[in-house]
């Protein structure tokens, strides 16, 4: 999957090596989305294909080749506050400018369909230990956010939040970009056309 912003061409993929990186970069991809998802000790719980060291060996790779990287992860897969915080020790350790921030929206059929949901108010303490941890970031909240936060949305900004991701998900729909717009009218910020 591939996004084009001011920023430059943005492709989200998973495993990567030297020759395919210097194809992307010949084509002009300029930043590489690839989430580590939770913490190293949470990962096996949720991914059983590849290992927590070949996602962050992918991200030095990537970086080494000189691509912006954008890694975050997702959250209410049954993850503890520990395994929260360690994911955030683990970007700014590979220092992450570009983080999303997923909560998982439950769907029937899937393994984890009958998921609690995160509390609003535990959805925005995550969002501020990531401001605290990852201080320069650009903190992006995306997957999830309209279930998970109902009418808090608009407090993501006061947690720490920098921006949103507006629309629908890879799996689920958003809500209409009007409204978030209207939102951060509403809250006096401004939209930056160069996300």
């Amino acid at each position: 999957m591939g996004s084009e912003s001011a920023a430059g061409l943005c492709v989200s993929i998973g495993g990567i090596d030297d020759d395919f990186l210097e194809t992307l970069k010949k084509l002009g991809v300029k930043r590489i989305h690839h989430n580590l998802e939770t913490s190293e000790n949470f990962f096996p719980e949720i991914c059983t294909t590849h290992s927590y060291q070949e996602r962050i060996e992918n991200i030095k790779r990537a970086k080494k080749h000189g691509f912006n990287i954008c890694s975050g992860g997702l959250f209410g897969l049954g993850e503890t506050w520990e395994d929260r915080i360690d994911l955030a020790l683990q970007l700014q350790q590979l220092e992450i400018k570009s983080v999303p921030l997923n909560f998982l929206n439950p769907v029937a059929g899937t393994p984890l369909e009958n998921a609690e949901s995160i509390p609003p108010r535990d959805i925005l303490r995550i969002i501020a230990i990531f401001r605290f941890i990852l201080p320069t970031a650009e903190i992006k909240i995306a997957g999830g956010r309209e279930v998970n936060l109902r009418d808090m949305q608009s407090w993501v900004f006061t947690a720490g939040a920098t921006s949103l991701m507006v629309g629908d998900y890879l799996t689920t729909k958003g809500r209409g970009a009007e409204q978030d717009i209207q939102m951060i009218k509403d809250l006096g910020l401004r939209i930056k056309d160069d996300v």
